[in-house]
């Protein structure tokens, strides 16, 4: 479990400037709902033209609202100049340190407060002031992936489909929104590699073990075992495989799953079935609805391996498996 401050757990408890500011002079939204993680801030100034009142709306984590809450706080009082100046790594200093995997809600934060800064000089009609935005392009809001960290990726280990994209980066892994811009990087990286303009590297040895490592085991791997079943509306009760020095955590993974996160897939028609655990990989089947849902990815990602990492273990890996 992620170990937070008492600021954070301040915020989240007792949120600030919670709402919608009335006639707002700049309104700024990011993220998606469909994702997991979405932000609406809006803000209004005074007579000379600093942030007067900033309020927020957000669906997300603990983390998600106490970043909001905070940021509303530290913008009040500032002119739109210098509240340009605040880094996502400000708002997580303010509440005395975030974890890392948590760092992406203080990054929404910081997004959303540009967003509403360029909403505000758009309906002016004016301008939007150079050092009022920030250089780096998160290419996925999902995951929070710079288009430089895919860049780099794509050189490296000369990655050649978005979904070695995704193995790599977690970009493209949840609405799929970014899969347009991955592809044009793709394109644009591959015409500098065939050009030999790049200057990545390839550790092939390194790149096997890792593709081997990557691998979905095989079945019939010597040292399982069956644990329990879960119930499975396509084909019944099946079996979780796990070798025996992994009993404990096998059973915390499977007492997670049938108290909270099957109850919920259960109101929407759907349901998970634990199938295979093995080198902190977690092998899930997703059935009923949820097995014909477009957003299946999301599912497994911002639900299932979400509150495994944070209740179980920050090493697990949730993997559908079709079979």
């Amino acid at each position: 479990m992620w170990d937070y401050s008492d600021k954070v757990f301040d915020h989240f408890m007792n949120p600030r400037n919670v709402g919608a500011v009335e006639n707002p002079d700049g309104v700024g939204e990011v993220g998606s709902m469909a994702c997991g993680d979405a932000l609406r801030l809006t803000f209004r100034l005074d007579a000379e033209e600093r942030i007067a009142e900033a309020k927020f709306q957000t669906f997300g984590c603990g983390s998600a609202i106490a970043s909001s809450s905070v940021l509303t706080e530290m913008v009040h009082g500032l002119t739109l100049k210098e509240a340009s100046a605040i880094t996502n790594e400000d708002i997580a200093k303010e509440l005395d340190g975030l974890p890392r995997e948590k760092m992406h809600c203080s990054v929404m934060g910081r997004e959303a407060l540009e967003a509403a800064m360029i909403d505000y000089y758009k309906r002016l009609g004016r301008d939007v002031p150079c050092d009022l935005i920030q250089q780096d392009t998160i290419i996925c809001q999902c995951f929070d992936v710079k288009k430089d960290t895919v860049r780099e990726a794509i050189f490296n280990h000369r990655l050649e489909t978005i979904e070695d994209v995704t193995n790599h980066t977690k970009a493209g892994g949840g609405c799929k929104e970014c899969h347009h811009d991955i592809g044009d990087l793709l394109r644009d990286c591959w015409d500098k590699i065939e050009n030999g303009e790049d200057t990545g590297t390839v550790n092939s040895e390194a790149n096997s073990e890792e593709n081997a490592e990557a691998k979905t085991p095989e079945e019939g791997t010597g040292g399982l075992q069956a644990l329990g079943t879960m119930a499975s509306a396509d084909s019944g009760p099946q079996p979780v495989e796990f070798k025996p020095e992994d009993a404990e955590i096998v059973g915390r993974i499977q007492e997670l799953l049938d108290q909270d996160i099957a109850p919920n897939l259960h109101r929407d028609g759907g349901d998970i079935e634990f199938v295979r655990f093995h080198n902190n990989n977690v092998f899930v089947r997703l059935t009923g609805s949820c097995a014909a849902c477009r957003s299946s990815e999301v599912t497994i990602k911002t639900v299932v391996e979400a509150q495994l990492r944070e209740f179980v273990s920050e090493e697990l890996t949730v993997i559908e498996v079709s079979q």
